[in-house]
């Protein structure tokens, strides 16, 4: 073995793969060894918590396994984004069945030269009537479509305005403009204000962003208070409503549904890879602006376009939304129903007000050996610890379907109850 990494696998004490994101050193991969190193660890501990294959659809229910280990198991699922269930809609899947059957399997191109379908036109003018806007871009990924819009758009004279909470491709796409970049604490409109009041100017642009719904936290931006402010600045505001599409508002139509501010924000950003069921990211705004974005977003102009059978298959999901309330009622009912128990219980949920629920446990070694146990009682959640959250506010993860039955749910709640007393996150 090369003496740096048997002196890294020595000396390295790491916890966390946070530990060995900055890894000093005079080789390239020294970070990559000492990652080689925690990865070790992992495995004695049994804190494998990333990568569990499926081997069934990824529903309420699935049948998945132990990344190393193999064994196959149901397991009760709280951990996906198809919050209404439809990436196993039969309606949906035939939907993507038959285009692939007209289009093929893949777009064959990038969007504007010869990736572009006539499913791509149809979906892009339901996703802009959708968000109320003029025009909609349908780009390969959420992450593509953050990244391309401001990297597009904003330049190194110009300004970005951040939550703090703001999803990582927000801020990518800001350090990939050049722009300057500030922020603002979480939800704060005073700090907003403060740095708008200092910021913006006549000979620069100024862009708010801001999630609708936070991906770590499950709570809501005020947009409607964002918006007035931004005005008073002259400054433009993008939203990225990803985890609010089809969960948020009365209708489902999201954040700006909820704060009555339809139409009106400059850029709104969605998926079509949560609610949706597929793949994708979109961007909907004014005609002139998404047809800027077409020729100057990077990463949809140098992309493969959305395969057809995705594209078919988000618009059989979004006539299912429009058409059929009933599955965000059951998906609110599953939210308040759990909320409220955990609550009961003593958990910290945070302020959630989504189908996220972030069950707060604080230190990331208990919160390992909690979810270690909680996967061995058949319940999927996610992981997550610094650096996508402080260091003392480690977390599960959970996220709610429609389809989850009060049986599995009341099981899930027994269980968490139990652990929780286990390790002292309740009394």
């Amino acid at each position: 073995m090369d003496e740096t990494v048997e002196l890294t696998r020595k000396t390295a004490h790491r916890t966390s793969w946070a530990d060995c994101y900055d890894v000093p050193g005079p080789d390239l991969f020294d970070k990559v060894h000492a990652f080689a190193q925690y990865v070790d660890w992992v495995h004695e501990k049994d804190h494998c918590f990333f990568r569990w294959p499926l081997s069934s659809p990824n529903s309420t229910r699935v049948v998945i396994s132990h990344p190393t280990r193999g064994e196959p198991r149901e397991m009760i699922m709280l951990g996906s984004n198809s919050y209404l269930g439809l990436t196993n809609d039969p309606r949906v899947i035939k939907a993507s069945i038959e285009a692939t059957k007209t289009y093929g399997y893949g777009a064959g191109s990038v969007p504007l030269y010869s990736g572009t379908c006539e499913l791509h036109i149809q979906l892009e003018k339901r996703l802009a009537e959708w968000y109320r806007c003029e025009d909609a871009i349908i780009f390969p990924t959420g992450y593509a479509a953050n990244v391309g819009t401001i990297s597009a758009l904003l330049r190194k004279e110009d300004v970005a305005v951040n939550d703090l909470f703001n999803h990582a491709s927000i801020y990518d796409g800001c350090k990939l403009s050049g722009a300057a970049m500030h922020t603002f604490a979480h939800r704060s409109m005073r700090r907003l204000e403060s740095v708008l009041r200092n910021v913006t100017g006549p000979e620069h642009g100024t862009l708010v962003i801001t999630d609708g719904v936070f991906s770590m936290e499950g709570d809501l931006a005020p947009l409607d208070d964002i918006l007035t402010i931004a005005r008073r600045h002259n400054a433009r505001v993008m939203l990225d409503d990803s985890h609010a599409l089809g969960v948020i508002g009365p209708t489902g139509r999201g954040t700006a549904e909820l704060y009555g501010v339809e139409g009106q924000i400059d850029l709104t950003v969605g998926t079509l890879s949560k609610c949706l069921g597929g793949i994708g990211g979109v961007v909907a705004g004014t005609h002139d602006a998404i047809e800027y974005l077409r020729f100057y977003a990077r990463s949809f102009f140098f992309s493969g376009a959305v395969p057809p059978p995705v594209i078919a298959g988000a618009l059989a999901a979004l006539d299912i939304l429009e058409t059929e309330p009933h599955h965000l009622a059951s998906l609110w009912k599953n939210i308040r129903y759990v909320t409220g128990k955990l609550r009961e219980l003593g958990f910290d949920l945070g302020h959630t007000a989504s189908a996220i629920i972030p069950i707060i446990i604080g230190e990331e070694m208990k919160l390992k050996e909690l979810l270690r146990e909680l996967l061995a009682a058949g319940v999927f959640m996610n992981f997550v610890a610094f650096p996508a959250v402080p260091r003392r506010r480690a977390r599960l993860r959970m996220s709610m379907m429609s389809g989850h039955t009060q049986a599995d749910l009341d099981y899930v709640i027994e269980t968490l109850s139990r652990l929780g007393k286990k390790y002292g996150v309740i009394s």
